[in-house]
C-alpha cells in the first residue's frame, strides 16, 4: 500500500466552512456549513456542487465513523454521488447536513445525507457509494 497523509480537518471541508457537529454514533455525521455568498451562482442561490461537495465529506465521514466502530482504520473514497435539489439554499443561511451510512460492507459502504437550511427547509437529498481503503499492514 502507498503512504497516505491525512490532514484532519481536510482542506476541503476547511475551504466550504464546514464543521462537525455531531459524530458520536458510528455511520452518523452532522455538519454544518454557512451558505457563502462566494458559492452563489448568477441567480444569487448556493451553486449545487457546494451542496453536493458538504453531502460528499459528511457521507465520507459517516463512512469512517462506521469502519472505526469495527476496529478498521483508513479513509473512504467516493465512488458515486446522486444529489437531487429540492428547494434553493439561501446565500447566509446556516446549512445543516445529516448523513448516514445505510449499508456497509467490508470494502463499499452505502450512504445518504440530507442538507435542510436554518428554517427547516429540505435543500437537498444525497446518495453515494464509498469504497473504504485500510491503512493497516
Amino acid at each position: 500500500m502507498r503512504d497516505v497523509t491525512i490532514t484532519i480537518p481536510p482542506p476541503c471541508d476547511v475551504t466550504l466552512g464546514m464543521t462537525c457537529v455531531d459524530k458520536s454514533q458510528p455511520g452518523l455525521t452532522v455538519w454544518q456549513m454557512m451558505a457563502a455568498g462566494s458559492f452563489a451562482n448568477t441567480v444569487g442561490v448556493v451553486q449545487g456542487g457546494f451542496l453536493t461537495a458538504m453531502a460528499d465529506s459528511a457521507m465520507g465521514s459517516a463512512a469512517i465513523t462506521f469502519a472505526r466502530a469495527a476496529g478498521r482504520k483508513g479513509y473512504s473514497s467516493s465512488i458515486e454521488i446522486k444529489t437531487s435539489y429540492l428547494a434553493p439554499a439561501r446565500v447566509g443561511s446556516m446549512l445543516e447536513c445529516t448523513a448516514r451510512v445505510v449499508q456497509g460492507g467490508r470494502r463499499v459502504m452505502f450512504a445518504e445525507a440530507e442538507i435542510v437550511d436554518d428554517q427547516g427547509t429540505c435543500i437537498t437529498r444525497s446518495s453515494g457509494s464509498y469504497l473504504f481503503t485500510s491503512t493497516e499492514p
